[in-house]
């Protein structure tokens, strides 16, 4: 458990060119009490120009203005620079978690951004050993790998992966009030191998692994076939899916829960969560984005940090 630090929240604007700015303004606007335990990272003349009561932090250059829907080198730069301030803030305890705005992959990639993702940005910042997990909506995911080659997924999947993957969404139902957690694990291969038909992975592996660890998580599963198991636990039989690789775990995720599943890193020392979409250029600045996903983000990042702090 980390030391209590209040539950001060910061927030990254994302790539200014996207949907982050407006998403992250009309929370703001709706919710002017609780912003006061906010500290919103991004370009100060964009910060300028908010009527708030939370902290408004300045990153990146003093007179940059970004065109909505039109990124560069300069938004990706300050992105990344909202990403590193609010990673050294949680390390000194001057905030509890951090709510991150959308970024663009590509636009980060071409100024030496290193990692896949964010996700992996703030494990290597803090430490730990970093789980993709999404909720908020109708179904908690897991994901055991997410940014690798579908033709590197089966040699990831190893007994240590699949304990932390599961520990780490067992973690998560506890913080949403489920003191018995059942996760379900999808299978690798169609069918879930079959019995060996479609693949060999399940028996002579995975399965063996889910076996020895039901002893510490009684609600586990043994794999099952991916194509039936998220409508399992959409009627109740589950309360969180473990997939295996990406798309399998996202596909039905974002049929199901597009606009209100929340994107959480798991396993690390302090609380980070994100909505579940992208930059969304092409509706940057035109007043049609949606803020649920970035506002059940702020919820679950809340939960989260109670969760941690015992409160």
């Amino acid at each position: 458990m980390v030391k209590n630090s209040g539950s001060r929240i910061a927030f990254t604007c994302g790539d200014p060119a996207g949907v982050g700015p407006e998403i992250i303004a009309a929370w703001l606007a709706a919710n002017r009490e609780a912003a006061r335990d906010v500290a919103v990272l991004g370009p100060a003349r964009w910060l300028a120009t908010l009527d708030t009561a939370a902290e408004k932090v300045a990153v990146g250059l003093e007179d940059f203005v970004a065109t909505p829907g039109r990124p560069d080198g300069d938004g990706a730069l300050l992105a990344w620079a909202a990403m590193e301030r609010a990673a050294e803030g949680c390390r000194r305890r001057e905030f509890a978690g951090v709510v991150t705005g959308p970024v663009s992959k590509e636009r980060l990639a071409s100024i030496g951004y290193e990692f896949p993702g964010q996700t992996e940005f703030f494990a290597a910042r803090w430490g730990g050993e970093p789980v993709m997990a999404f909720c908020g909506g109708r179904l908690r995911v897991a994901l055991a790998t997410w940014h690798v080659p579908l033709r590197d997924v089966p040699g990831l999947i190893t007994p240590a992966l699949l304990r932390r993957t599961i520990a780490a969404t067992d973690t998560l139902c506890r913080a949403e009030g489920i003191n018995a957690p059942r996760i379900g694990v999808c299978g690798l291969n169609p069918h879930a191998g079959e019995g060996g038909i479609l693949g060999r992975e399940e028996l002579e592996s995975i399965d063996p692994a889910l076996t020895a660890l039901r002893a510490e998580f009684p609600g586990l599963s043994r794999t099952e076939p991916g194509d039936t198991l998220f409508a399992r636990a959409l009627r109740g039989e589950f309360d969180a899916v473990i997939a295996l690789y990406h798309d399998q775990g996202l596909a039905p995720l974002k049929v199901i829960d597009f606009d209100e599943a929340v994107n959480v890193t798991l396993g690390l020392p302090h609380v980070r969560t994100s909505p579940d979409h992208g930059t969304a250029f092409g509706i940057a600045g035109k007043g049609v984005a949606r803020a649920t996903s970035f506002t059940n983000a702020v919820t679950v990042a809340r939960r989260l940090i109670a969760a941690r702090q015992g409160t």
